[in-house]
């Protein structure tokens, strides 16, 4: 995997100008944005790109990586969140509906950029797929908690609904009015968590 040319500048002002706008670029217009614009936007000469990332590769990878963690964070509950699976669940898809409601939703950025790369060992590709996993781990942990047969087999349907609804808000240029929640909705009850009641004891029984 193609990395930056040294740590020493990771937290960089230089560095932090060129993947705010490579996210943005990338996200609005494709991974087929040149280096003379991602520059350009940036403000930022090709020299000092190129002394902080071996490619454009490399930005487009890096900067995947450095929007991952606040994406999941807007998507996923809170780790204080007690509501039970199911509920946990549906707040990732209420929260993809808000997304797919806004005028700049492009659909699911990893999902974007695997699909115009169609390189599945490409860099960029790489950190897509570990943060697809990571949302299909939550579903998976969530699917166990909740008693599902088959939790894996039901994160995977969960990731696919997820995708797919995410797809088809960007095919039709308009949001998703439920659908997210009612496809994720049946998922849960074909696979048993039909109920919001009390969610299963996450932590260690109290001692006292």
């Amino acid at each position: 995997m193609t990395q930056a040319t040294s740590t020493a500048t990771a937290g960089s002002p230089t560095r932090d100008r060129l993947l705010d706008a490579a996210a943005e670029l990338f996200y609005r217009e494709g991974v087929g944005v040149g280096v003379e614009a991602l520059c350009r936007v940036a403000g930022v000469s090709k020299r000092s790109m190129y002394q902080l990332f071996d490619s454009k590769d490399a930005v487009l990878a890096a900067s995947l990586e450095r929007g991952a963690p606040a994406y999941q964070a807007f998507l996923l509950p809170s780790a204080d969140d007690d509501r039970p699976p199911r509920a946990r669940v549906l707040h990732v898809f209420e929260r993809l509906e808000e997304l797919a409601a806004g005028p700049d939703f492009y659909g699911c950025p990893f999902v974007a950029v695997t699909a115009e790369l169609k390189a599945p060992d490409h860099p960029a590709s790489l950190v897509a797929r570990r943060c697809k996993d990571a949302l299909t781990a939550f579903f998976r942990e969530e699917a166990e908690h909740g008693g599902a047969g088959d939790p894996t087999l039901l994160a995977r349907q969960l990731t696919v609904a997820f995708d797919g609804s995410s797809v088809r808000a960007v095919m039709e240029g308009q949001g998703l009015d439920g659908l997210a929640v009612a496809t994720a909705a049946g998922l849960l009850d074909s696979a048993g968590l039909t109920t919001d009641g009390d969610a299963p004891h996450r932590g260690p029984e109290p001692t006292g």
